[in-house]
């Protein structure tokens, strides 16, 4: 007969290792865009690719953290989750000096490269999407990675509207503005993400203590 103890800690060592492949994927894919697009940002002036970039390095963070408490309690996937939201805030703000920055010192972007890096970006970002997919309701940990890389589309899409607007406009205004879109999007998906993981870290910390027993002898 099978031993159930057994057979549930081989589906949770199952479970952890697909979560951990997975992890290093993306990882890596985050990686690589994140020189590519930092390289891209600063020579073709753009905003929208720097803010991109930036999304991707903290990513890369994120699912670094993610793969070092895969196979940790909620607890630590908790704090985790925190860490995660704090550097997508922190990533946040610094797209809105850049902002400011170049709404000071204006320059027009080069539209030619942005639209060749987000085509790049967007597709490694869908490939990450479609790996997360179905790790997506395993735990808070998986889900904030998941919202990350979810994201990361629509940052992309944005990034190439930008490059669009730019070659129509001549004007650094619409990656200004996509670049401000990006920074709202961290901080929004921040602020989510420190929520969920305040509610299961208070959660774990704090179990429901147990009905008494209505039957059990004084």
């Amino acid at each position: 007969m099978t031993d159930c103890c057994t057979k549930a800690g081989c589906e949770i060592e199952k479970l952890v290792n697909r979560q951990r492949a997975t992890l290093k994927a993306v990882l890596a894919i985050n990686l690589v865009m994140f020189v590519v697009e930092i390289v891209a940002g600063v020579v073709a002036g753009s905003t929208a690719l720097l803010a991109d970039s930036l999304d991707m390095l903290g990513d890369a963070l994120a699912y670094g953290f993610s793969l070092y408490v895969v196979s940790r309690d909620n607890t630590w996937k908790a704090i985790s989750a925190h860490i995660k939201g704090g550097i997508m805030a922190i990533f946040g703000s610094f797209v809105l000096i850049h902002v400011f920055y170049k709404f000071l010192y204006p320059s027009i972007p080069h539209y030619e490269t942005i639209g060749v890096i987000g085509v790049l970006a967007l597709l490694g970002n869908s490939v990450c999407l479609a790996l997360l997919w179905h790790h997506r309701t395993e735990d808070v940990n998986m889900r904030s990675v998941w919202l990350c890389s979810r994201n990361d589309i629509i940052a992309n899409v944005s990034v190439l509207i930008a490059a669009f607007s730019v070659w129509i406009s001549q004007s650094q205004w619409p990656d200004l503005l996509v670049g401000l879109g990006i920074a709202a999007l961290f901080l929004r998906t921040a602020s989510h993400v420190i929520r969920d993981a305040s509610e299961t870290y208070t959660a774990n910390r704090n179990p429901p203590a147990r009905v008494a027993d209505k039957h059990k002898p004084a």
